[in-house]
């Protein structure tokens, strides 16, 4: 109906040879816009959905023009992209279009038979009026074709009157009401007129069905969008910064959790953004369908901050950092995400993570009193013990606290067809040598997904897949079949390990780190892999495997690199304890393994007369200040009792196995 619309109102009129929409607009419309309705077209990915490696375009159905915009909109019909879903509309402006294919190109049944006659000579004259008589042929169903499916096809609305006019509309103005009244009794906004030079940003409805995992609609939700790119940087908005918890910080607390016998709960902040408080002066547009009659002139003036605002995530945090800290709170110095309070011999310790809060006290008195807090001064979802966070399953055991992903594995497999396969007893081959693909790359977009999806599992509590999900991540751009045969290697080690967890027991109640470097192996990776590892409470807190950004000329500089870059994370992980009102003070200095002598004997050595290049220089000096302030002490271990040792290299199926349980992993 748009589509028609649209083109009629480009057609002449009988009466004065004018357009509708010369008429209305008083000048020619530009023809040149006009496409072939059902033709294909590859649809540019959105900025914010298009990824450096992957699909630049979606194959889609050409289906008219934007009712408000000058967008065409589209049928998706072969999307690569898992934030635009296959028989969904969407609207963008650049597409190239190929007019002469038509996907659903309507296709005659087989069933239908078309026979041609010559037609005949007589003439009308000479024909005999005769009586119209019943056919006795068969009647055969209308076949509209493909192209009639395309009417049936609805995503979610794209504009207010769309959802409001849908067939859903009564579903769609119940989550519109109830997000307006959240806003209203927030005190988000007030009406007001625009002072003269100020311009007001517009805003839009976001609408969106939550699916259930069969497909079927679980709750239709609205929310009202800011539209904050149109705001001007120095005027609208100065900072935008807003810290996040790092996921070291959340593991560190969950194996003092174990050591200490503290509770955890957690807290979800409904509409946290919305809490914010404005430090600019915004003017925005009244919502549609809002708009208050008989003041339609005025414009609201935010008082809040709201969903799309480029300052909303920073303005939450500073809300947030206020309230907790007038409940005499205290900050972690190295976590702005991390706070604490001491009374009367009890702690608590809250971690905000956006707007997931993770609770820790020494008793569940303690914890229920700021969670009554935090109540009395956000909407809270108060949702007991803690379970899941970021993914992550959290489950207190008699032994103490895991940590695991096994869900989250599980669907993984499921989702790149692995879960029926033949598990492999280690990650990596040890005999594999790989090099890089100078041919064509093969399947370059999958490969990448698998790679992104093995990264949230190594990064968050499977360190025995860090070295080889890192090291496979380096073909990305161009892979080739021996890399997918390392990277489907992962994948089955997983299958047979899918019940690993990281089980933090309790003791050792102190930081344990471990050091180590691989040199050069082949003539194809000339720089050397670092890895360390971290351990409190019998498992693994922090840990890392990453390529080093410098050649090093012996074992020793590959030794060195990687312990600066260990110790750089000790004194953090020191200084973060600091400030943990459970942990004793003055605190020891963290001891960390490495297994070659040579490098340990220079960096403790009071001077030495070697020569160094200034790269290696400065690293060299870094360490020394930390052994002469205490923070780090560093201890020789023997490579085979070396837990960063897999961190680094590929290892065999006994030297894995005794890893990983180095590291605290266990079923």
């Amino acid at each position: 109906m748009l589509t028609a619309c649209f083109i009629l109102n480009r057609i002449t009129l009988k009466d004065n040879e004018k357009t509708p929409y010369e008429l209305w607009k008083r000048r020619s419309p530009n023809l040149r816009i006009l496409k072939v309705w059902g033709c294909l077209a590859k649809v540019l990915i959105p900025d914010p959905k298009r990824k450096k490696i992957g699909p630049k375009t979606i194959d889609a159905v050409f289906l008219g023009y934007a009712k408000n915009s000058s967008a065409n909109r589209f049928l998706v019909i072969n999307s690569e992209v898992k934030e635009v879903a296959n028989n969904t509309i969407m609207e963008a402006r650049d597409a190239t279009f190929f007019e002469d294919i038509f996907p659903y190109k309507t296709r005659i049944s087989k069933e239908v038979q078309i026979s041609e006659k010559p037609s005949s000579s007589t003439t009308i004259e000479n024909l005999e009026s005769q009586e119209l008589r019943r056919s006795k042929r068969a009647r055969v169903e209308k076949n509209f074709g493909d192209d009639f499916y395309t009417f049936l096809v609805e995503g979610d609305p794209t504009t207010y009157k769309e959802a409001v006019m849908s067939v859903d509309a009564p579903f769609w103005k119940e989550a519109i009401n109830d997000e307006f009244q959240s806003i209203i009794q927030n005190n988000t906004w007030m009406l007001t007129n625009l002072p003269a030079g100020n311009k007001a940003i517009g805003c839009k409805w976001v609408f969106r069905k939550k699916l259930k995992p069969d497909g079927s609609i679980d709750k239709y939700k609205a929310r009202l969008v800011a539209k904050g790119f149109t705001q001007k940087k120095g005027i609208d908005y100065f900072d935008t910064y807003s810290p996040v918890s790092r996921i070291t910080t959340i593991r560190t607390l969950i194996a003092l959790a174990s050591v200490h016998n503290l509770v955890i709960h957690q807290m979800d902040v409904k509409t946290a953004f919305l809490n914010g408080d404005l430090d600019e002066e915004i003017y925005m547009e009244q919502p549609e369908g809002f708009i208050v009659k008989g003041q339609e002139h005025k414009v609201c003036k935010l008082v809040k901050s709201l969903y799309g605002l480029k300052q909303a995530p920073k303005q939450w945090h500073e809300k947030f950092d206020k309230v907790i800290l007038d409940y005499d709170f205290k900050f972690n110095g190295h976590d702005k995400c991390v706070y604490y309070k001491e009374n009367n011999g009890e702690h608590v310790i809250l971690c905000l993570y956006v707007d997931d809060i993770l609770i820790f006290g020494t008793n569940l008195e303690i914890v229920n009193d700021v969670k009554s807090y935090l109540s009395r001064n956000f909407d809270m979802k108060d949702m007991g013990e803690a379970h899941v966070i970021l993914g992550m399953k959290i489950e207190k055991t008699t032994q103490g606290i895991s940590l695991s992903q096994s869900s989250t594995i599980e669907k993984m497999l499921k989702k790149f067809n692995y879960f029926e396969c033949k598990p492999t007893p280690t990650p990596y081959d040890p005999n594999v040598h790989l090099k890089k693909n100078q041919g064509e790359p093969f399947s370059q977009l999958k490969y990448s997904q698998m790679i992104g999806s093995l990264l949230y599992i190594a990064n968050k509590t499977r360190p025995d897949i860090a070295y080889a999900v890192g090291r496979l991540s380096r073909y990305t751009h161009n892979p080739s079949k021996e890399h997918w045969n390392a990277l489907e290697r992962v994948f089955k080690y997983l299958r047979g390990t899918i019940d690993y967890s990281l089980c933090y027991k309790g003791f050792p109640n102190v930081v344990e780190g471990y050091s180590d470097a691989n040199w050069i192996t082949d003539n194809e990776e000339v720089k050397s892999t670092s890895g360390y590892i971290f351990l409190l409470g019998g498992a693994a807190i922090s840990w890392g495997s990453k390529k080093q950004t410098i050649i090093s000329r012996s074992t020793m500089e590959s030794e060195l690199i990687a312990l600066d870059t260990t110790c750089t994370e000790a004194e953090w992980i020191k200084s973060l304890l600091m400030d943990m009102p459970m942990v004793e003070k003055p605190l020891p200095a963290l001891s960390i393994h490495c297994d070659c002598k040579a490098t340990i004997d220079l960096v403790k050595q009071s001077h030495t007369n070697r020569k160094m290049n200034r790269h290696i220089h400065v690293r060299y000096k870094s360490m020394k200040s930390l052994l002469s302030k205490n923070i780090v002490s560093l201890e020789y271990v023997k490579s085979e009792n070396n837990i960063a040792d897999q961190l680094t290299k590929g290892l065999s199926r006994s030297r894995v196995l005794e890893m990983s349980r180095g590291m605290g992993l266990s079923p």
